[in-house]
């Protein structure tokens, strides 16, 4: 493994931490903090959908989440964790209430590292075919 690569790992690592931590608690600003002035993130639904641009864009997305997800979700488990010289994709599951109903869901988030920073991020998920 490369020093880049072990770099790119060790921030990703950091900020898939914050993320989860985000997830769980509806507290984003230190993954926020991580991300570059000029972060883009791909979102798969919603009005979300395709193609986000700025930190201010992505504060009003995990915002969202929050109010979607309250009281929050929680990782059940961490699957895998793929990486190269930019880019960690980390596939999980996780589970909480969706607007106030069960919910259970397989993830893959992909984060672009560029520095000590997040510059991107892509989000992929799919049902795991229970919803209790």
């Amino acid at each position: 493994m490369t020093k880049n690569s072990e770099n790119t790992l060790k921030v990703a690592h950091q900020a898939f931490e914050y993320f989860i931590n985000g997830l769980g608690t509806g507290e984003w600003q230190t993954f926020l903090d991580m991300l570059t002035e000029d972060f883009t993130f791909w979102f798969p639904m919603g009005k979300f959908h395709g193609l986000n641009v700025g930190k201010e864009r992505a504060k009003e997305f995990f915002t969202y989440v929050s109010e979607s997800f309250n009281p929050g979700l929680q990782l059940t488990s961490l699957d895998h964790v793929t990486s190269n010289e930019k880019t960690v994709v980390f596939e999980f599951r996780d589970e909480g209430l969706l607007l106030g109903k069960p919910y259970k869901n397989r993830v893959a988030v992909a984060f672009d590292v560029r520095g000590e920073k997040i510059c991107s991020y892509r989000e992929y998920f799919g049902s795991d075919g229970k919803s209790n």
